[in-house]
């Protein structure tokens, strides 16, 4: 039996004698120092896919930690990744029937909502959404699983941080390489208190900590950005942002050693007459305490005869700072994908950008590209965890959501035109439901005419009956 199908017979409960979490004696208790386990006498490596690569990317590391910091000292940066969670926090879970063609989407309710409207005490859905973005928009990855609380007994939900999880694959023809062979398939997550340990390439040596393995269908996995060169695993927004986001932390850094030196450039003072090196450290102690900082800025600077100061360097305004900060916070708007004028960004506030429609038009782009297409992945992601009716699917709302308010008057319209194209199919006689149908998904082959023409199509007078003339009154004879 191979490991695959070892996999799926314990799921199902037809492996007797083995215990559901049989994973954990694998990875605990057969964990070989070279990263392998035994089963069924064979050898395996274990195939632990993390979701960060432990390496650099220049001076910012590339792992959660890093990244958080980073995000802290790029105000761009962080009030994108804040803009995204805040949005998507907004939007409520329903279930939506898939319908077929012609045939409207209803939406509906049930009691199996109730986990994701309070996962955990205290908690709402807009805080699951947020904890999913901020995990995914920093580490590439969000982890939920579903477990029974300890406190009340009743099923809850649990974010895991992402960089102390690993997927685990299975291979039966490459299990030195599952996560890339052919036949690979996920067969559970491992999650380690601490994090795994990894030596410089990356490569999982060892565990930090015992660890906990959860099957497939306990563990929501979400990673909005796939990474092309990891299997199975996302990449955060962030890494091609690197660059930008140390840009705009040097320029900031460069105004704040601008400032701590008297906001005034850079001085050589040539010719201080000392003749020893201890009388020399005097004289540049005493102009360091006097006109250094910028408690002494603008202070007037006395020299003695023979003494000169000269300016070296950049001025701080030949330097233009804010269009060198500008061009690295709109790059960092469009990999983010919240557009300037909405991230409230320089670049956002200038010229046309504010005017109503090209403010509305940046608002389109932001909902059309980013927010639909990010929540409707986000329900499919989380859809294991709960039990979704046969034929509808988890779906989500977005009534209270503000920014997507011009999309509900647009939606309006849009229904009124269908009414009025409507009206116009059963003015030409065809059937009602068939236009109702026809409008709805699009598809005029749905049509179905009742034979009945409008009157306008008619010759005045054909296919009309002769009706008696009525007889003419002569009052002019008595």
């Amino acid at each position: 039996m191979g490991l695959l199908e070892a996999v799926a017979q314990t799921r199902a409960g037809l492996v007797k004698g083995e215990s559901r979490y049989w994973a954990d004696q694998w990875v605990n208790d057969f964990l070989l120092p070279a990263g392998q386990f035994t089963f069924g006498g064979n050898v395996y490596p274990y195939g632990l896919n993390t979701s960060y690569p432990h390496q650099r990317v220049t001076e910012i590391q590339q792992t959660l930690p890093g990244y958080s910091a980073a995000i802290r000292a790029c105000p761009p940066a962080f009030a994108a990744q804040m803009v995204r969670a805040l949005v998507l926090s907004q939007a409520r879970f329903i279930f939506r029937n898939r319908g077929t063609t012609g045939q409207p989407r209803k939406t509906f309710g049930t009691r199996e909502l109730a986990i994701l409207e309070r996962p955990w005490q205290g908690a709402t859905t807009g805080e699951l959404l947020a904890r999913m973005e901020w995990h995914a928009g920093l580490a590439g990855n969000a982890y939920v699983v579903r477990q029974r609380s300890r406190v009340t007994g009743q099923p809850r939900l649990r974010v895991l941080r992402p960089d102390w999880v690993a997927v685990v694959y299975g291979s039966d023809r490459e299990p030195e390489d599952a996560a890339y062979a052919l036949d690979g398939e996920v067969v559970g997550y491992v999650y380690a208190n601490g994090g795994l340990s990894a030596n410089g390439s990356g490569e999982v040596t060892g565990l930090a900590n015992r660890v906990h393995t959860l099957l497939p269908d306990e563990v929501a996995h979400w990673s909005p950005i796939p990474d092309p060169e990891g299997s199975g695993i996302g990449m955060s927004w962030i890494t091609p942002a690197v660059r930008d986001i140390q840009a705009d932390r040097a320029a900031t850094e460069h105004k704040l050693q601008f400032f701590r030196q008297g906001a005034t450039p850079n001085l050589v003072i040539k010719g201080i007459p000392a003749t020893t090196k201890e009388q020399f450290q005097q004289i540049v102690d005493l102009l360091e305490s006097r006109h250094a900082g910028v408690k002494n800025a603008f202070r007037t600077l006395y020299l003695t005869a023979g003494a000169d100061a000269t300016v070296v360097g950049s001025n701080f305004k030949d330097m233009d700072l804010k269009n060198i900060q500008g061009a690295s916070e709109t790059r960092i708007a469009a990999l983010s994908r919240v557009p300037a004028p909405i991230l409230q960004i320089a670049e956002g506030l200038a010229g046309s950008s504010l005017n109503a429609g090209n403010f509305g038009m940046a608002r389109r782009i932001f909902a059309d590209s980013w927010v639909y297409p990010t929540l409707q992945d986000l329900a499919a992601a989380l859809s294991p965890l709960i039990n979704v009716p046969s034929d509808a699917e988890l779906w989500f709302d977005t009534t209270d959501m503000p920014l997507l308010r011009e999309d509900g008057k647009d939606a309006a319209e849009i229904e009124d035109i269908k009414a009025t194209t409507i009206t116009k199919y059963v003015r030409e006689g065809f059937t009602p439901e068939s236009a109702i149908a026809a409008v709805r998904a699009g598809d005029i082959s749905l049509l179905k005419h009742t034979g009945a023409l409008s009157v306008q199509l008619h010759k005045p007078g054909a296919n009309q009956e002769e009706q008696p003339s009525e007889p003419v009154l002569d009052f002019t004879r008595p």
